[in-house]
């Protein structure tokens, strides 16, 4: 255990000329220039000084040249997923691309027929239906259920008969942007479904290392053997080190036969080597950053606090989804009685956020927004007052 503090408090500016932040360029996206940015996922804090120590001395080598994954590269995923999750990995299931959704088109591509089912539970991460409709296959939707009790579940009947109709199954484990962190019980449920109905698993884990107290990230294809054998696993340390710009992911298929046709349909776009500065930034950040991310959860759990006690004290008609994984917060709006163009109006120019508008995510997500909270508190705090002075004047 490290002797460093790491301060998560300290401001960083993110609209200087150099940082081409899409987060902090609201002019760019025909938002209003006063918004506050807390919309797409990526967080205001620098990655870990291992990292950028990393990254400084390549940059003082002076090289970048064409470059390859090591056996120390390896070793440190590897190494990475063994401790935290108790997965084991090959080095030979290994392919890297520049993104997860990159990977996820390819695997659409590689391993369903065109006009074939892909089954995604909405609410989810709008790339999914994106990247089903933009392949021209068929987008089946198990819409999750939302319950009294504030939290998300499934819906088992629906996803056997979707199951039934599917080629492919895209899971999202943690689930963005519900905040749900699946449990075994539910994951064994849903891979002996997909078992039984012949359907390929995409796993997007890339969330999996923001996991609060009291609850626990599966890796899918850890469960079982069988689940292996027809899962894409998606992982990255885009998410948790804030290393989105550097275009790395690391893609686990065990199959050999999947893996085969991953790997050709990658090899069909024109992309070979990964990039140097994202290797070293990965292995650097699962070397060395553990420390650091256990200190960014417990930072990330005390901004999801303030904006649940907030919100109950001062706006009671907002409600937070309390996450089980994840920096997002979902935020049940009904209770503004506003409309789905009335509601994203509101926010944005009555409460000067910019947010996600819940309805990018599919069916169910009417009435939401999503608010990211990977920010300095001073942040989340300004956030929270100006939604409360627009509440009161609504």
């Amino acid at each position: 255990m490290s002797d460093v503090n790491f301060n998560f408090d300290k401001p960083v500016d993110r609209q200087t000329a150099y940082s081409y932040s899409i987060k902090h360029d609201p002019v760019s996206r025909k938002k209003p220039t006063d918004v506050l940015p807390m919309w797409v996922a990526d967080m205001d804090f620098p990655a870990p000084p291992c990292v950028l120590d990393v990254l400084t001395d390549r940059v003082k080598h002076g090289v970048f040249g064409y470059s390859e994954p090591d056996a120390r590269y390896f070793s440190a995923v590897q190494g990475w997923f063994e401790k935290r999750f108790d997965w084991h990995i090959n080095s030979e299931w290994l392919s890297i691309t520049p993104g997860v959704v990159n990977a996820i088109y390819i695997a659409i591509r590689a391993l369903t027929k065109p006009d074939g089912g892909i089954l995604i539970q909405q609410p989810v991460y709008h790339p999914f239906e994106s990247a089903v409709k933009d392949t021209k296959r068929k987008l089946l939707v198990n819409r999750l259920v939302y319950g009294g009790d504030g939290r998300y579940g499934i819906d088992f009947a629906d996803f056997e008969e979707k199951a039934g109709q599917a080629e492919m199954f895209i899971l999202c484990n943690p689930h963005n942007p519900v905040g749900r962190v699946w449990t075994r019980e539910e994951l064994l449920r849903m891979g002996e479904i997909c078992l039984r109905h012949g359907v390929t698993v995409i796993s997007d884990e890339i969330h999996q290392d923001f996991i609060y107290k009291g609850y626990k990230h599966l890796v899918f294809s850890g469960l079982d053997k069988r689940f292996a054998a027809i899962t894409v696993t998606c992982t990255a340390p885009s998410k948790t080190f804030n290393l989105a710009g550097l275009q790395l992911a690391n893609i686990v298929i065990s199959n050999k036969s999947m893996r085969n046709a991953f790997e050709r349909e990658y090899a069909s776009i024109g992309l070979s080597q990964p990039p140097l500065m994202g290797l070293a930034a990965c292995q650097a950040a699962y070397e060395g950053g553990a420390e650091w991310l256990e200190q960014l959860i417990d930072y990330l759990a005390g901004n999801m606090s303030l904006i649940d006690d907030f919100l109950r004290t001062h706006v009671p008609k907002v409600k937070l989804i309390k996450p089980e994984g994840t920096y997002l917060a979902w935020l049940d709006c009904a209770g503004l009685g506003l409309s789905v163009c009335g509601l994203n109006d509101f926010i944005t120019n009555k409460a000067k956020l910019w947010l996600n508008n819940g309805p990018m995510f599919g069916v169910g997500g009417e009435g939401f927004q999503r608010m990211n909270a990977a920010c300095q508190r001073t942040v989340v705090n300004t956030a929270l007052e100006r939604l409360k002075a627009a509440v009161k004047n609504l």
